[in-house]
C-alpha cells in the first residue's frame, strides 16, 4: 500500500513540468467548493503554481458572481492560461464534480458517504490518491473583543447555537440577548461545527441565526456586535476574539497553531482537495503536488492556516500528566504531528501516510534517526483500563513498523490508554481524536 502511495506522490511531482495551455482558450483548471479555501488560500496556491511554471503577468479577476475568481497568467511559451475558482461552499464542489463543471473539489470537511456514492463513476474518492489534505484549520468560536467570556464547553456551545441558552447572563456574562452568526448551509465550516457540536448533542441550529456565505463578512459582523457569537475558520478571526473550547474531560484549548497542527484542539479540521483518481487533468495533479510541497505549505501558513510542516515544540510538564509523560516532557520535544487511524480500522489514515514521510525527512535532516524518538500512544476509554493501555501501545507499534521501513530506530514505545483525552468519548469523532500517536524527539 505504501509503495503504491509513494508511486502516486512521484507521479504527482512529475506532473508539474511542462503544463499545457488550453487550445481553445478555456480555463486549464476549474476548482469549486469551500469558501474557507477558495476565498484566499486557493487563489494563493494557484498563483504559486503559475509562478513555479514560469508564468508572468499573473493577475486575479473578480468573477461574474460573488466569491468567484479567475487567475490569469502568461506561460514562458507566450500562451495565456486561466484558472477559475468558485467558492460557494464544500457541498457545491462535489456537486460540480458530479456535473462535470469542476476538475478539482475544495472542501473544508471530509466527503460524505452519500457524495462519494454519487461520484463512484469518477473512482473511489476516499482513496489516498483522491483525498488530499492540504492544510489544517481550527473552527474558532468568536465573540466581540469586549466580551469577558474566556471559555465554553462544546455542550454549552450546542445549547447556545440551538437557542436553549439565549442570554449571556446564563454563561456568567453581563445580561443581554445572544445574537447568533453562522455560515450557510453549503459551508464545510458549518458542516464541521454541526457535526462536532450540534448533532453530537442532538441539537439543530436555531432559526434565528444569521447565515453567511463569506467568512470575512461573518467575522466583521461579530466583531462589531457586543452580543454576537459565531464560528469561523482560523484565518478569519480578524478583529473578533476567539474563546477556548472544552470537549468532555479535555482542558480548555484556544485555537493555537500548535494545538491545531496536532489536531488536539477540539474543533480542528482538515482542508482537502479531492482529485478524481486516475484523472488525466495535469493542472489538477500539479496543483495537488504543489500544495503538498514545502513551498505550498509555506503559502498555507502565510494565509493563516496551519501547515503540515513538521516542527519540534517544547511542552511544559504539569501535575495533571502521568509521571512517565512528565519525565518525557522534561527530556524531549514533541513533533507537531499526531498519527491517527481510519475510522473502525487499525490502518493509518490518508494524512498519516504522507506524515510518515514528513517525519522521516525531519528526523534525517536533524540527525535523529538512531534511538532519539519515542512514540506515545493514546486511546479512547474502555471498560477494561488494561485493554485501553494495550490498544494504545499497539497503535504506537503500528507507527513504529512504518517508521522502521524508513530507517528510524526508536528509543521507546509507550502506551497511556485513555489518559489525557483531547475530546469526549461520547461520539465517533471524539474517539478518533483520542486514538492518536505522538512523536517525541530528544
Amino acid at each position: 500500500m505504501f509503495v503504491a502511495f509513494a508511486a502516486l506522490f512521484s507521479s504527482l511531482c512529475s506532473a508539474a513540468s511542462a503544463l499545457p495551455a488550453s487550445p481553445d482558450g478555456s480555463p486549464v483548471l476549474r476548482i469549486q467548493g469551500s469558501n474557507t479555501i477558495g476565498a484566499q488560500l486557493g487563489p494563493a496556491l494557484v498563483k504559486g503554481l503559475l509562478e513555479q511554471q514560469g508564468a508572468q503577468a499573473i493577475t486575479q479577476h473578480t468573477g461574474a458572481r460573488p466569491n468567484e475568481t479567475r487567475i490569469v497568467g502568461q506561460l514562458p511559451t507566450g500562451q495565456t492560461v486561466s484558472i477559475d475558482i468558485a467558492a460557494h461552499g464544500s457541498t457545491t464542489g462535489f456537486s460540480a464534480l458530479n456535473a462535470g463543471h469542476a476538475d478539482l473539489a475544495a472542501s473544508s470537511r471530509p466527503i460524505k458517504p452519500g457524495e462519494a456514492s454519487e461520484l463512484t463513476a469518477l473512482g473511489d474518492l476516499h482513496s489516498a490518491e483522491a483525498e488530499q489534505v492540504i492544510a489544517i484549520d481550527g473552527v474558532a468560536v468568536i465573540v466581540h473583543p469586549g466580551n469577558p467570556l474566556r471559555e465554553l464547553s462544546t455542550d454549552q456551545l450546542a445549547k447556545v447555537f440551538s437557542g436553549d441558552i439565549r442570554d449571556w447572563e446564563q454563561l456568567g456574562g453581563p445580561a443581554g440577548a445572544i445574537h447568533l452568526y453562522a455560515r450557510d448551509q453549503q459551508s464545510g465550516t458549518f458542516d464541521t461545527f454541526n457535526e462536532l457540536v450540534l448533532t453530537k448533542a442532538g441539537k439543530a441550529l436555531a432559526s434565528a441565526a444569521k447565515r453567511f456565505e463569506a467568512s470575512e463578512t461573518l467575522s466583521d459582523e461579530v466583531s462589531q456586535d457586543r452580543q454576537g457569537i459565531g464560528f469561523i475558520g482560523l484565518p478569519y478571526v480578524h478583529n473578533a476574539k476567539a474563546v477556548a473550547i472544552i470537549d468532555g474531560d479535555s482542558k480548555p484549548m484556544l485555537p493555537s497553531t500548535s494545538l491545531i497542527a496536532t489536531e488536539d484542539y477540539p474543533l480542528s479540521r482538515r482542508l482537502y482537495f479531492y482529485l478524481p483518481p486516475g484523472t488525466e487533468q495535469r493542472w489538477a495533479k500539479a496543483l495537488v503536488r504543489f500544495a503538498q510541497s514545502p513551498q505550498g505549505q509555506s503559502i498555507v501558513a502565510q494565509n493563516g492556516f496551519v501547515a503540515q510542516t513538521v516542527q519540534a515544540v517544547k511542552v511544559r510538564a504539569t501535575p495533571q500528566m502521568p509521571a512517565e509523560y512528565q519525565n518525557l516532557a522534561r527530556q524531549a520535544e514533541r513533533l507537531s504531528v499526531n498519527f491517527r487511524f481510519a475510522q473502525g480500522s487499525a490502518t493509518l489514515d490518508n494524512k498519516a501516510r504522507l506524515d510518515l514521510k514528513r517525519v522521516a525527512d525531519y528526523l534525517k535532516a536533524h540527525d535523529k534517526l538512531d534511538q532519539k524518538v519515542t512514540l506515545v500512544g493514546f486511546g479512547d476509554a474502555k471498560s477494561d483500563p488494561a485493554r485501553a493501555q494495550l490498544l494504545s501501545r499497539l497503535r504506537a507499534m503500528a507507527v513504529r513498523r512504518e517508521l522502521m521501513k524508513r530507517q528510524v530506530i526508536l528509543r521507546d514505545v509507550l502506551g497511556f490508554g485513555d489518559e489525557m483525552p483531547v475530546a469526549t468519548n461520547d461520539g465517533d469523532e471524539g474517539r478518533i481524536k483520542n486514538r492518536r500517536v505522538e512523536v517525541w524527539v530528544e
